[in-house]
């Protein structure tokens, strides 16, 4: 049953098998991803000027491999955000997509992130060997991860500015006129706010689930209330009640909803209100079937938030 019949000198390689389809007009591999232009579009300034400097030839092509996963990411990003505009969202195999094409987008994040490490083998020194070829050349001039920050949501006071400028200020013409679209179309965060408020049992005359989690956490901080005042006066008491007050003040301000609009004013926190009952629901009852999906594409959120803040800060 193991044995393998040992090839015969008259025997075709199966590899060789198969219909050649350059030869019957099909593309071929390399005009099907046009390699003659992306091989050749590593121009060297430092070559250019008489002075060829190695290293600058892999800051080009990590640079451009950023920027070839920017793109995959907004189309990514404009499928997810086309699907949540049209109301699809609301059909599960749709969400499904959803989730799909949101981890998707965490993963190449993570691939970028990991990408520095490549950058890392050319030393600082390296780098201003050739930096001075580059002129006012920043990554912070990527008109695609602009465009990235604006379709995901990203306000203005969370931006890095660059030599203290409105980030549009950095681009002119067509490219100004294209940040200025994507500002004004619905951002990834908006479309989620908005499903978010759907989230079925936030009905004040259904399920309740605000009111429910709300009598549940403060019936949980007078049981433990009742607990520390029963101990014997020692230090562990005093910290244990002044831990309980901590608590109590930040819940008593979780279901203040107008100390959250006013937290929402300052950008502290983003969503609305009724977004956040609709997270937090997920939250708590993301072990029941109807909120899996929905659950993993909230953390798939916080992950691009995380890579996105590691990635500008690497960068």
């Amino acid at each position: 049953l193991f044995k393998i019949k040992p090839p015969l000198e008259d025997d075709e390689d199966s590899s060789q098998e198969g219909v050649n389809k350059a030869s019957k007009g099909g593309v071929v591999y390399g005009d099907y991803l046009q390699l003659d232009k992306i091989t050749t579009a590593q121009v060297l300034q430092s070559e250019l000027k008489g002075n060829k400097i190695h290293d600058e030839h892999l800051f080009i092509v990590t640079h451009q491999a950023y920027e070839l996963w920017f793109k995959q990411i907004l189309f990514e990003l404009d499928s997810v955000r086309e699907i949540f505009i049209s109301g699809h969202v609301r059909d599960e195999r749709n969400m499904l997509k959803v989730n799909t094409r949101i981890h998707r987008i965490v993963m190449i994040f993570r691939l970028l992130v990991d990408q520095f490490a490549v950058l890392e083998t050319m030393t600082a020194l390296d780098f201003f060997d050739f930096r001075e070829y580059l002129s006012a050349a920043s990554g912070f001039q990527s008109l695609q991860f602009r465009v990235l920050e604006n379709k995901i949501g990203v306000p203005d006071n969370l931006r890095v500015p660059y030599n203290r400028r409105h980030y549009r200020d950095n681009f002119k013409g067509h490219d100004s006129k294209t940040l200025l679209q994507t500002e004004q179309e619905p951002t990834l965060l908006k479309l989620v706010e908005e499903w978010l408020e759907r989230t079925p049992g936030l009905e004040v005359d259904g399920f309740n689930f605000w009111e429910r989690l709300k009598i549940n956490i403060f019936d949980g901080l007078n049981v433990e209330k009742e607990k520390i005042e029963k101990m014997p006066e020692s230090e562990e008491k005093e910290e244990l009640t002044a831990e309980l007050v901590k608590q109590r003040e930040i819940f008593t301000s979780l279901f203040d909803e107008k100390r959250h609009d006013h937290l929402v004013s300052k950008g502290e926190r983003r969503l609305s209100y009724k977004a956040l009952q609709g997270a937090l629901m997920i939250y708590f009852y993301r072990e029941e079937p109807r909120f899996q999906v929905p659950f993993q594409l909230l953390t798939s959120l916080m992950d691009i938030d995380t890579l996105m803040t590691k990635w500008r800060y690497n960068h």
